[in-house]
Protein backbone atom coordinates (compact mmCIF):
# COMPACT_ATOMS: atom_id res chain seq x y z
CA UNK A 1 0.00 0.00 0.00
CA UNK A 2 1.32 3.44 -1.10
CA UNK A 3 2.48 5.74 2.12
CA UNK A 4 -0.37 7.98 3.89
CA UNK A 5 0.93 11.86 3.91
CA UNK A 6 1.04 13.01 7.16
CA UNK A 7 -1.80 14.40 9.05
CA UNK A 8 -2.24 18.23 8.74
CA UNK A 9 -2.08 20.52 12.18
CA UNK A 10 -5.61 21.13 11.70
CA UNK A 11 -6.92 17.21 11.86
CA UNK A 12 -3.91 16.13 14.58
CA UNK A 13 -6.07 18.74 16.56
CA UNK A 14 -9.03 16.45 17.10
CA UNK A 15 -7.22 13.28 17.63
CA UNK A 16 -4.21 14.09 19.98
CA UNK A 17 -4.19 13.39 23.70
CA UNK A 18 -7.74 12.29 24.28
CA UNK A 19 -9.45 8.74 24.46
CA UNK A 20 -12.92 8.73 24.81
CA UNK A 21 -13.05 5.56 25.81
CA UNK A 22 -11.16 6.35 28.82
CA UNK A 23 -14.21 8.79 29.89
CA UNK A 24 -16.95 6.73 29.14
CA UNK A 25 -17.31 7.36 25.57
CA UNK A 26 -17.30 11.01 26.15
CA UNK A 27 -17.01 13.17 22.68
CA UNK A 28 -15.40 15.63 24.05
CA UNK A 29 -13.46 15.52 27.63
CA UNK A 30 -14.93 16.17 31.06
CA UNK A 31 -13.69 18.99 33.43
CA UNK A 32 -11.53 16.98 35.79
CA UNK A 33 -12.12 19.21 38.58
CA UNK A 34 -10.15 17.58 41.06
CA UNK A 35 -7.33 19.11 43.60
CA UNK A 36 -5.35 15.62 43.99
CA UNK A 37 -5.46 12.57 42.66
CA UNK A 38 -5.37 8.49 44.26
CA UNK A 39 -2.26 6.30 43.22
CA UNK A 40 -3.10 2.98 42.38
CA UNK A 41 0.25 2.02 44.13
CA UNK A 42 2.95 3.77 46.60
CA UNK A 43 5.66 3.15 43.73
CA UNK A 44 3.59 4.72 41.30
CA UNK A 45 3.37 8.03 43.71
CA UNK A 46 7.09 7.76 44.12
CA UNK A 47 7.95 8.03 40.48
CA UNK A 48 5.45 10.45 39.69
CA UNK A 49 7.27 12.55 42.49
CA UNK A 50 10.56 11.84 40.80
CA UNK A 51 9.71 12.88 37.61
CA UNK A 52 7.79 16.07 38.70
CA UNK A 53 10.30 17.74 41.04
CA UNK A 54 13.15 16.91 38.39
CA UNK A 55 14.85 14.06 40.02
CA UNK A 56 14.91 11.69 37.67
CA UNK A 57 14.17 12.01 33.48
CA UNK A 58 10.62 10.29 32.10
CA UNK A 59 11.22 7.74 29.97
CA UNK A 60 10.44 7.29 26.51
CA UNK A 61 6.71 7.37 26.15
CA UNK A 62 6.14 7.39 30.16
CA UNK A 63 2.96 8.58 31.03
CA UNK A 64 3.70 9.31 35.33
CA UNK A 65 0.60 9.35 37.46
CA UNK A 66 -1.06 12.67 38.40
CA UNK A 67 -0.37 14.29 41.30
CA UNK A 68 -1.98 17.39 42.10
CA UNK A 69 -3.76 19.66 39.72
CA UNK A 70 -0.91 22.29 40.62
CA UNK A 71 1.47 19.91 39.17
CA UNK A 72 -0.71 18.11 36.57
CA UNK A 73 -4.16 18.01 35.64
CA UNK A 74 -6.03 15.70 32.96
CA UNK A 75 -7.12 18.76 30.93
CA UNK A 76 -3.57 20.58 31.35
CA UNK A 77 -2.22 17.67 29.77
CA UNK A 78 -4.62 17.20 26.76
CA UNK A 79 -4.01 20.81 25.69
CA UNK A 80 -0.44 20.30 26.05
CA UNK A 81 -0.22 17.07 23.49
CA UNK A 82 -2.88 19.32 21.09
CA UNK A 83 -1.59 22.62 20.64
CA UNK A 84 2.23 21.38 19.79
CA UNK A 85 0.68 20.34 16.23
CA UNK A 86 1.16 23.48 14.30
CA UNK A 87 4.64 24.39 15.76
CA UNK A 88 5.94 20.64 15.77
CA UNK A 89 7.58 20.82 19.47
CA UNK A 90 8.29 17.71 21.21
CA UNK A 91 6.39 19.16 24.69
CA UNK A 92 4.39 22.16 25.87
CA UNK A 93 3.54 22.98 29.41
CA UNK A 94 0.31 25.13 29.91
CA UNK A 95 0.46 28.56 32.54
CA UNK A 96 -1.94 30.32 34.21
CA UNK A 97 -0.92 33.73 32.12
CA UNK A 98 0.88 34.58 29.47
CA UNK A 99 3.49 35.63 32.08
CA UNK A 100 3.26 33.09 34.10
CA UNK A 101 5.20 30.92 30.83
CA UNK A 102 7.73 33.86 30.44
CA UNK A 103 8.59 34.50 34.22
CA UNK A 104 8.17 30.23 35.21
CA UNK A 105 10.85 30.06 31.38
CA UNK A 106 12.96 32.57 32.51
CA UNK A 107 13.58 31.61 35.81
CA UNK A 108 14.00 27.74 35.14
CA UNK A 109 17.40 29.05 33.20
CA UNK A 110 18.84 32.21 34.14
CA UNK A 111 21.19 32.75 37.69
CA UNK A 112 22.28 35.60 39.49
CA UNK A 113 25.32 36.91 37.25
CA UNK A 114 23.87 35.93 33.93
CA UNK A 115 22.99 38.05 31.40
CA UNK A 116 20.02 38.12 29.26
CA UNK A 117 19.17 40.46 25.85
CA UNK A 118 15.77 40.98 25.15
CA UNK A 119 14.21 42.90 21.79
CA UNK A 120 12.99 46.12 22.09
CA UNK A 121 10.26 47.12 22.41
CA UNK A 122 8.34 44.14 24.11
CA UNK A 123 5.30 43.37 25.77
CA UNK A 124 4.93 45.96 28.75
CA UNK A 125 4.85 43.19 31.84
CA UNK A 126 7.86 41.52 30.16
CA UNK A 127 9.37 44.95 29.91
CA UNK A 128 8.73 44.89 33.31
CA UNK A 129 10.21 41.30 34.58
CA UNK A 130 13.13 42.32 32.95
CA UNK A 131 13.94 46.42 33.29
CA UNK A 132 12.78 46.08 36.66
CA UNK A 133 12.67 43.14 38.93
CA UNK A 134 15.45 40.61 37.28
CA UNK A 135 18.55 43.22 38.19
CA UNK A 136 17.12 43.14 41.60
CA UNK A 137 17.98 39.13 41.79
CA UNK A 138 21.41 40.08 40.30
CA UNK A 139 20.75 39.73 36.24
CA UNK A 140 21.68 41.73 33.82
CA UNK A 141 19.32 42.71 31.40
CA UNK A 142 20.27 44.61 28.17
CA UNK A 143 17.85 45.54 25.75
CA UNK A 144 18.25 45.87 21.72
CA UNK A 145 16.43 46.97 19.10
CA UNK A 146 13.52 44.58 17.43
CA UNK A 147 15.22 44.83 14.08
CA UNK A 148 18.99 44.05 14.81
CA UNK A 149 21.11 42.15 12.54
CA UNK A 150 23.65 39.73 13.86
CA UNK A 151 26.48 41.97 13.91
CA UNK A 152 24.57 44.21 16.42
CA UNK A 153 23.96 41.36 18.58
CA UNK A 154 27.59 40.35 18.35
CA UNK A 155 28.37 44.56 19.64
CA UNK A 156 26.46 43.94 22.64
CA UNK A 157 28.36 40.42 23.41
CA UNK A 158 31.42 42.43 22.97
CA UNK A 159 30.29 45.39 25.59
CA UNK A 160 27.65 43.29 28.07
CA UNK A 161 28.56 39.54 27.89
CA UNK A 162 27.65 36.44 26.35
CA UNK A 163 23.70 36.04 27.54
CA UNK A 164 22.45 32.61 29.03
CA UNK A 165 19.04 33.45 27.20
CA UNK A 166 18.41 35.89 24.57
CA UNK A 167 14.49 37.04 24.07
CA UNK A 168 12.85 37.98 21.24
CA UNK A 169 8.97 38.82 20.50
CA UNK A 170 8.61 38.97 16.93
CA UNK A 171 6.54 40.96 15.54
CA UNK A 172 7.37 43.58 18.58
CA UNK A 173 4.17 45.17 20.63
CA UNK A 174 3.43 47.50 19.17
CA UNK A 175 5.79 48.48 16.16
CA UNK A 176 4.94 44.95 14.57
CA UNK A 177 8.82 44.60 13.67
CA UNK A 178 10.30 41.34 13.12
CA UNK A 179 13.50 39.96 14.82
CA UNK A 180 16.31 37.96 13.33
CA UNK A 181 15.76 34.43 14.91
CA UNK A 182 18.19 33.06 12.47
CA UNK A 183 20.91 36.28 13.80
CA UNK A 184 19.79 35.29 17.27
CA UNK A 185 20.27 31.55 16.65
CA UNK A 186 23.77 32.01 15.48
CA UNK A 187 25.11 34.23 18.03
CA UNK A 188 23.49 32.05 21.01
CA UNK A 189 25.54 28.92 19.01
CA UNK A 190 28.68 31.14 19.14
CA UNK A 191 28.60 32.01 22.32
CA UNK A 192 27.16 28.81 24.15
CA UNK A 193 29.95 27.06 26.68
CA UNK A 194 29.92 23.02 27.29
CA UNK A 195 26.65 22.12 29.81
CA UNK A 196 25.22 26.24 29.42
CA UNK A 197 23.82 26.82 26.08
CA UNK A 198 22.67 30.27 25.02
CA UNK A 199 18.63 29.81 24.98
CA UNK A 200 16.92 31.55 22.51
CA UNK A 201 13.33 32.43 23.54
CA UNK A 202 10.58 33.62 21.45
CA UNK A 203 7.73 35.32 21.80
CA UNK A 204 5.47 34.08 19.42
CA UNK A 205 1.91 35.66 20.22
CA UNK A 206 1.00 37.90 17.80
CA UNK A 207 1.63 35.74 14.70
CA UNK A 208 1.64 32.12 15.74
CA UNK A 209 1.41 29.32 15.29
CA UNK A 210 -0.34 29.43 12.23
CA UNK A 211 1.73 32.32 10.53
CA UNK A 212 5.26 31.87 12.36
CA UNK A 213 7.02 28.44 13.46
CA UNK A 214 10.15 30.02 15.22
CA UNK A 215 11.31 26.68 16.20
CA UNK A 216 12.00 25.87 12.52
CA UNK A 217 14.41 29.23 12.61
CA UNK A 218 16.24 28.35 15.52
CA UNK A 219 14.30 28.77 18.75
CA UNK A 220 14.63 26.52 21.81
CA UNK A 221 11.67 27.51 23.43
CA UNK A 222 8.25 29.36 21.51
CA UNK A 223 6.64 31.33 24.08
CA UNK A 224 2.34 32.28 23.75
CA UNK A 225 -0.34 34.34 26.66
CA UNK A 226 -2.62 31.29 25.31
CA UNK A 227 -5.59 34.46 26.24
CA UNK A 228 -4.90 35.45 22.94
CA UNK A 229 -5.53 33.29 19.69
CA UNK A 230 -5.14 29.58 21.45
CA UNK A 231 -8.48 30.87 23.58
CA UNK A 232 -9.64 33.03 20.97
CA UNK A 233 -12.67 34.99 23.20
CA UNK A 234 -11.47 37.10 25.10
CA UNK A 235 -12.88 34.32 28.08
CA UNK A 236 -9.82 33.11 29.70
CA UNK A 237 -6.36 33.83 31.09
CA UNK A 238 -3.86 31.22 30.31
CA UNK A 239 0.27 31.02 29.02
CA UNK A 240 1.83 28.13 26.73
CA UNK A 241 5.74 27.03 26.16
CA UNK A 242 6.72 24.76 23.93
CA UNK A 243 10.07 23.04 22.46
CA UNK A 244 12.38 20.55 23.27
CA UNK A 245 11.12 17.52 25.74
CA UNK A 246 14.16 18.45 28.31
CA UNK A 247 13.74 22.60 28.25
CA UNK A 248 9.99 21.79 28.84
CA UNK A 249 10.33 19.47 31.33
CA UNK A 250 12.52 22.45 33.44
CA UNK A 251 9.65 25.12 32.87
CA UNK A 252 7.07 22.62 34.65
CA UNK A 253 9.30 21.79 37.72
CA UNK A 254 9.48 25.36 37.79
CA UNK A 255 6.01 25.92 37.15
CA UNK A 256 5.14 23.30 39.76
CA UNK A 257 7.33 25.27 42.36
CA UNK A 258 6.06 28.72 41.58
CA UNK A 259 2.06 27.82 41.37
CA UNK A 260 1.66 29.12 38.14
CA UNK A 261 0.27 25.85 36.27
CA UNK A 262 -3.39 26.65 34.87
CA UNK A 263 -7.36 25.08 36.10
CA UNK A 264 -9.02 22.71 34.67
CA UNK A 265 -12.04 24.82 33.65
CA UNK A 266 -9.58 26.89 31.73
CA UNK A 267 -8.16 24.24 30.18
CA UNK A 268 -11.32 22.55 29.11
CA UNK A 269 -11.87 26.29 27.35
CA UNK A 270 -8.59 26.66 25.48
CA UNK A 271 -9.40 22.95 24.29
CA UNK A 272 -12.50 23.98 22.91
CA UNK A 273 -11.17 27.03 21.19
CA UNK A 274 -8.52 24.25 19.46
CA UNK A 275 -10.70 23.44 16.78
CA UNK A 276 -11.39 26.52 14.70
CA UNK A 277 -7.84 28.28 15.85
CA UNK A 278 -6.46 28.35 12.64
CA UNK A 279 -9.70 29.18 10.70
CA UNK A 280 -10.01 32.27 12.88
CA UNK A 281 -6.34 33.43 12.10
CA UNK A 282 -6.99 33.34 9.22
CA UNK A 283 -10.01 35.14 8.46
CA UNK A 284 -8.92 37.41 11.04
CA UNK A 285 -5.77 37.94 9.04
CA UNK A 286 -7.83 38.32 5.54
CA UNK A 287 -10.49 41.34 7.28
CA UNK A 288 -7.15 42.95 8.37
CA UNK A 289 -5.50 43.15 5.51
CA UNK A 290 -8.51 45.22 3.86
CA UNK A 291 -8.00 47.29 6.97
CA UNK A 292 -4.35 48.39 6.26
CA UNK A 293 -5.51 49.01 2.60
CA UNK A 294 -8.01 51.58 4.15
CA UNK A 295 -5.78 52.69 6.62
CA UNK A 296 -2.66 53.04 4.09
CA UNK A 297 -4.79 55.57 2.01
CA UNK A 298 -6.62 57.62 4.70
CA UNK A 299 -4.93 61.61 4.90
CA UNK A 300 -5.14 61.49 8.48
CA UNK A 301 -3.11 58.85 8.95
CA UNK A 302 0.80 59.53 9.52
CA UNK A 303 1.66 54.88 8.74
CA UNK A 304 0.85 51.83 9.10
CA UNK A 305 2.74 49.35 10.81
CA UNK A 306 1.67 46.12 9.31
CA UNK A 307 4.74 43.19 8.85
CA UNK A 308 5.29 42.55 5.22
CA UNK A 309 4.43 46.37 4.28
CA UNK A 310 6.41 48.13 1.99
CA UNK A 311 7.15 50.84 4.57
CA UNK A 312 8.76 48.75 7.32
CA UNK A 313 11.47 48.67 4.72
CA UNK A 314 13.69 46.44 2.92
CA UNK A 315 15.12 44.20 5.46
CA UNK A 316 12.18 43.70 7.30
CA UNK A 317 10.41 42.58 4.06
CA UNK A 318 13.19 40.08 3.44
CA UNK A 319 12.95 39.09 6.72
CA UNK A 320 9.50 38.82 6.47
CA UNK A 321 9.57 36.41 3.35
CA UNK A 322 12.35 34.47 5.57
CA UNK A 323 10.61 33.55 8.77
CA UNK A 324 6.48 34.33 8.10
CA UNK A 325 3.69 32.58 5.88
CA UNK A 326 1.27 35.51 6.80
CA UNK A 327 1.11 38.67 8.45
CA UNK A 328 -1.47 38.01 11.34
CA UNK A 329 -4.65 40.54 12.22
CA UNK A 330 -2.87 42.75 14.98
CA UNK A 331 -2.12 46.74 12.79
CA UNK A 332 -0.55 49.51 14.05
CA UNK A 333 -1.09 52.67 12.87
CA UNK A 334 0.43 56.73 13.57
CA UNK A 335 -2.11 59.55 13.35
CA UNK A 336 -0.89 63.25 12.19
CA UNK A 337 -1.01 64.45 15.88
CA UNK A 338 -0.64 63.40 18.90
CA UNK A 339 -2.64 61.48 22.25
CA UNK A 340 -5.30 64.02 21.91
CA UNK A 341 -6.20 63.05 18.15
CA UNK A 342 -5.56 59.37 19.15
CA UNK A 343 -8.07 59.82 21.87
CA UNK A 344 -10.36 61.09 19.56
CA UNK A 345 -10.52 58.21 17.64
CA UNK A 346 -10.79 55.65 20.46
CA UNK A 347 -13.88 57.21 22.20
CA UNK A 348 -15.09 57.74 18.69
CA UNK A 349 -15.14 54.13 17.43
CA UNK A 350 -18.77 52.11 18.12
CA UNK A 351 -17.99 48.67 16.74
CA UNK A 352 -14.67 48.76 17.93
CA UNK A 353 -13.96 48.08 21.55
CA UNK A 354 -11.65 50.02 23.62
CA UNK A 355 -9.47 47.25 25.83
CA UNK A 356 -6.08 45.72 25.73
CA UNK A 357 -5.30 42.47 24.99
CA UNK A 358 -5.80 40.68 21.28
CA UNK A 359 -6.44 37.85 19.23
CA UNK A 360 -10.24 37.89 20.07
CA UNK A 361 -13.09 37.39 17.91
CA UNK A 362 -14.10 40.79 18.64
CA UNK A 363 -12.28 43.75 17.73
CA UNK A 364 -10.01 45.52 19.85
CA UNK A 365 -8.13 48.95 19.93
CA UNK A 366 -5.95 50.57 22.16
CA UNK A 367 -3.34 53.18 23.39
CA UNK A 368 0.31 51.68 23.39
CA UNK A 369 1.62 54.92 24.54
CA UNK A 370 -0.66 55.17 27.68
CA UNK A 371 -2.15 52.01 28.26
CA UNK A 372 0.12 48.55 27.45
CA UNK A 373 3.10 50.17 27.70
CA UNK A 374 2.41 52.66 30.57
CA UNK A 375 5.14 51.85 32.74
CA UNK A 376 8.33 52.46 29.88
CA UNK A 377 9.49 56.38 30.52
CA UNK A 378 8.41 58.59 27.76
CA UNK A 379 12.60 58.16 26.33
CA UNK A 380 12.12 54.19 26.15
CA UNK A 381 9.40 54.38 24.14
CA UNK A 382 10.39 56.39 21.88
CA UNK A 383 13.80 54.95 21.44
CA UNK A 384 11.76 51.74 21.21
CA UNK A 385 9.89 53.42 17.94
CA UNK A 386 6.50 54.65 19.04
CA UNK A 387 5.21 57.80 20.16
CA UNK A 388 1.53 58.87 22.11
CA UNK A 389 0.13 58.66 17.91
CA UNK A 390 -0.03 55.45 17.97
CA UNK A 391 -3.19 53.34 17.77
CA UNK A 392 -3.02 49.40 17.89
CA UNK A 393 -5.49 47.30 16.26
CA UNK A 394 -6.15 43.53 17.24
CA UNK A 395 -8.66 42.76 14.15
CA UNK A 396 -11.76 40.46 15.23
CA UNK A 397 -14.40 38.64 13.10
CA UNK A 398 -16.82 41.07 12.52
CA UNK A 399 -17.44 42.58 9.00
CA UNK A 400 -14.35 44.30 7.47
CA UNK A 401 -16.62 46.59 5.21
CA UNK A 402 -18.05 47.70 8.99
CA UNK A 403 -14.80 47.91 10.56
CA UNK A 404 -13.47 49.89 8.00
CA UNK A 405 -16.61 52.30 8.11
CA UNK A 406 -16.18 52.28 11.80
CA UNK A 407 -12.73 53.69 12.17
CA UNK A 408 -12.98 55.59 8.85
CA UNK A 409 -15.81 57.73 10.74
CA UNK A 410 -13.56 58.16 13.58
CA UNK A 411 -10.33 59.22 11.63
CA UNK A 412 -12.09 61.76 9.89
CA UNK A 413 -13.30 63.50 13.26
CA UNK A 414 -9.46 64.04 13.69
Amino acid sequence: MPERRPLSPQTLIFEKGYDPQRSEGAAVPPVFRTSTFIFKRAADGKRAFEIAYGLKARGAGESPALIYTRVNNPNSEIVEDRAVVWDGAEAAALFSSGMGAISSACLAFIRPGDVLFFSDPIYGGTEYLFRRLLPEYGVKTVPFPSGADEAALERLVAVHGAPRILFIESPANPTMELCDMAAARAVADRHATPGRPTLVLVDNTFLGPIFSRPLAHGADLVLYSATKFFGGHSDLVAGLAMGRAELVGACKVMRTILGSNSDPDTAWLIHRSLGTLQLRMEKQQESARTLVAMLRGHPRVARVYYPGLPEMGEAQVALWRRQCTGSGSLVSFDLHGGEAEAFRVLDAVRHMRLAVSLGGIETLVEHPWSMTHADMTPQEKRHAGFTDAMIRVSVGLEDPADLCDDLGRALDLV
